[in-house]
């Protein structure tokens, strides 16, 4: 469910990808930099250096990700002049996106792209947990979107907002909103809840709010307070169907570090690639 990097000229990142003589995908260097936000050579070439110097902190071979294409260019008048460009692996994209400027919205787009993107292969096993969690968490961020304009369709007003949100999770944790889940589970009170949940218990409130969603469209309510009693009562459903199956209540599952530590953690845990991936654009 994560977006791919910014659209421009009507391509996104996939769209840019080519085939080499090796038949392996690669990326232009120049064909990326707009994509990227950069406007100039000189900018992007530092970040590409950045990148390749990561690539061999890691134990990857530069040579296997970063090659050389150097071509010429029409300048006017039928002159040309020879450009300095880079045929680059998948994982030389990714490592660019990790040292660009993450001030960049399309910088920050594919770096968030490329910590989900990121094949479980290439992460140690540690770290496996940890990607799966980003990955729901991400997922929850697209369905609670999802919900609140499901919503207002349904008749909620902005400032009952939180009050609609709130009832769902009373339904899910057994009559308690966000602020006494919080204060049982030791979270503070200006952090997001779902930032401090576990995978078990953001996959449980990604289904309650995909089915409220569900629900809000098929019997095609448009009440405030019907609205907010649906979800509810999909929260209750929620919770009843984990008691049906043993399960632990959301409510004493313990919060886990802020997902921003975890993002932090993914990121600097540059892959030491293996097989098919450590030989990149090479085909050896």
């Amino acid at each position: 469910m994560t977006n791919t990097p910014a659209v421009l000229n009507g391509k996104s990142f996939e769209d840019l990808k080519m085939t080499n003589e090796n038949g392996i995908e690669y990326w232009s260097a120049r064909d990326l930099m707009p994509h990227l936000d950069y406007k100039e050579w000189r900018n992007f070439s530092g970040v590409i250096e950045k990148a390749k110097t990561s690539c061999e902190r890691s134990g990857n071979l530069i040579q296997h990700h970063f090659v050389d294409v150097n071509k010429m260019v029409l300048i006017g008048s039928g002159n040309q002049r020879e450009q300095v460009d880079f045929q680059l692996s998948r994982f030389a994209c990714y490592l660019i996106a990790q040292n660009g400027d993450p001030k960049k919205p399309r910088i920050a787009e594919a770096q968030k792209y490329f910590v989900i993107q990121t094949r479980r292969s290439e992460l140690s096993d540690e770290l496996e947990a940890d990607l799966e969690r980003l990955e729901t968490r991400q997922q929850t961020r697209v369905e609670f979107k999802a919900l609140s304009g499901a919503a207002q369709n349904a008749g909620v007003q902005n400032n009952m907002f939180g009050v609609f949100h709130d009832a769902g999770y009373k339904g899910l944790y057994g009559d308690r909103g966000s602020s006494a889940i919080k204060s049982m589970k030791g979270v503070p009170k200006k952090e997001n809840l779902m930032d401090r949940m576990g995978t078990t218990e953001l996959a449980a409130n990604q289904f309650r709010m995909t089915q409220a969603r569900e629900k809000l469209s098929k019997e095609g309510i448009s009440d405030q307070q019907q609205a907010i009693t649906a979800h509810k009562q999909v929260g209750k459903e929620v919770r009843a169907a984990i008691e049906r199956i043993n399960g632990t209540m959301p409510e004493d599952l313990r919060p886990e570090e802020h997902i921003k530590k975890v993002e932090k953690r993914i990121k600097g845990a540059i892959p030491k690639l293996k097989g098919k991936d450590a030989k990149g654009l090479t085909g050896e």
